[in-house]
């Protein structure tokens, strides 16, 4: 007995490990409800696995989904999942904390640093305030992106069903939940710019996370941004440019796709196809007729993902930035990593290539254990894989016929790719033990 209780003591719950467990505990109330009869629209149970799936698909904003939405839930189904989306987008602890201010609670010190965690900040400085924002911030934009929508939706639905749809799809875009009740995604919809550019914004404002949009609305000018506010939105643009430039001409002569689009559609299908992958889920076009450039285009964005401390999910932007920065440092023999007039410290550089490191090994491990369970090309199973990490939800088929294990494989990397690949291994692997000392300097003979 003394033997346990001693372990349960060093497992001490740091920051990484709550979050962990409340994400997954998160999924487990969402799994009970979701396979409830009532849930289903037939009434019958959809089953503990397929239940699991779901909840874990809608709790880390992915949108996998193994049963039409639109189709198989009741309306108590699709409210479950709603609310999974909204509280998977906005954290455990944003939720947590809006509960306790709710309820005159004071927020402790180690509620302050699971926050810090869970935000992706250097500080705890304004912890409170900031999640306050983040509250305020999300709904606003929700109820904006749901007043749009619902130009197009009400006409085509009836006031009611109309309202509903603009609400779901809103916080689902926001949140980057790729998660629809239309039936087809937005595929229907990819001639209405209104529908796709309300969702595109919805999805570009959830994926350039909380802090940077605080810090937009609070210094205005470039000049005034932190640095990590410019790296942000610096590779955003760069990224949604480089997508849809490559994504319109690879797919320009594809009937399956773009082809037959008039100009106008097909500029925006391509921009379109280029912001879901970070990390929203829905298409406008058939991902399955993709052409395999566009593919593999769309898995390097998947990998790559939105911005930290957002809704989205990826290696993140930031991440990836600093990773090609130091790549270049390296290659022009500069010895100190330089952006907007800043310099990096070593920490940092380091952490980004952990992340990036971890994540493409777990990518390619779960595409290798997806080969050994599934029939599917090496390609789909590729995609399928990088899909659940970065949490983007979009799917050539594969989702719908994995096998048992391949379900329980894609669940992991979801809620791996939600909680984050470092945060993550801070969770599994955290000891708060340091070395007092070190060892002498070697050398190793790289490249």
């Amino acid at each position: 007995m003394s033997y346990i209780k001693e372990k349960l003591y060093l497992f001490e719950l740091n920051p990484p490990r709550v979050l962990a467990l409340g994400f997954l505990g998160l999924i487990l109330i969402g799994t009970i409800l979701l396979n409830l009869p009532i849930a289903s629209a037939n009434g019958e149970s959809i089953g503990l696995l397929d239940a699991l799936f779901t909840s874990a698909s809608a709790v880390c904003v992915t949108g996998l989904i193994v049963v039409n939405t639109a189709e198989y839930w009741s309306m108590f189904g699709k409210v479950v999942i709603l609310l999974l989306i909204q509280m998977g987008g906005l954290g455990i602890m944003t939720m947590a904390t809006m509960v306790a201010l709710i309820m005159g609670k004071k927020i402790s010190l180690k509620e302050r640093l699971i926050i810090k965690e869970q935000m992706n900040q250097e500080t705890m400085s304004g912890m409170v305030r900031l999640t306050l924002y983040v509250i305020l911030l999300t709904f606003s934009i929700e109820a904006v992106g749901a007043i749009l929508l619902s130009f197009k939706f009400i006409p085509e639905y009836g006031t009611a069903k109309g309202i509903w749809f603009s609400v779901f799809h809103s916080i689902s875009a926001f949140c980057n939940a790729g998660f629809d009740i239309t039936g087809d995604s937005f595929m229907s919809y990819s001639n209405s710019p209104l529908t796709i550019l309300t969702l595109s914004a919805l999805i570009i404002i959830g994926g350039t996370g909380f802090a940077v949009l605080h810090d937009v609305f609070r210094n205005r000018k470039w000049k005034r941004l932190s640095l990590h506010t410019k790296l942000v939105i610096t590779m955003s643009l760069v990224l949604l440019l480089i997508g849809t430039f490559f994504f319109f001409i690879l797919e320009y002569t594809n009937p399956s796709t773009i082809g037959e689009m008039p100009f106008w559609e097909k500029v925006s299908s391509a921009f379109f196809a280029s912001v879901v992958p970070r990390t929203a889920g829905f298409n406008s076009i058939d991902t399955a007729a993709l052409r395999e450039s566009s593919v593999f285009l769309t898995i390097i964005f998947m990998f790559i993902g939105g911005a930290p401390g957002s809704t989205a999910g990826g290696v993140k932007t930031a991440t990836v930035a600093v990773v090609l920065m130091a790549t270049i440092s390296i290659i022009k023999g500069e010895k100190d990593i330089e952006v907007y007039e800043k310099r990096l410290n070593p920490e940092t550089i380091f952490k980004s290539l952990a992340i990036v490191t971890v994540g493409m090994g777990m990518i390619l491990f779960i595409s290798f254990l997806l080969t050994i369970t599934e029939s599917g090309t090496f390609l789909d199973l590729l995609f399928e894989a990088t899909s659940a990490f970065g949490t983007v939800g979009l799917s050539r088929g594969v989702t719908p016929e994995l096998s048992k294990l391949g379900k329980l494989i894609i669940i992991g990397t979801m809620y791996a790719g939600r909680v984050g690949p470092l945060t993550m291994a801070f969770a599994i692997g955290y000891n708060k033990k340091h070395k007092r000392y070190r060892y002498s300097e070697g050398h190793i003979s790289v490249g």
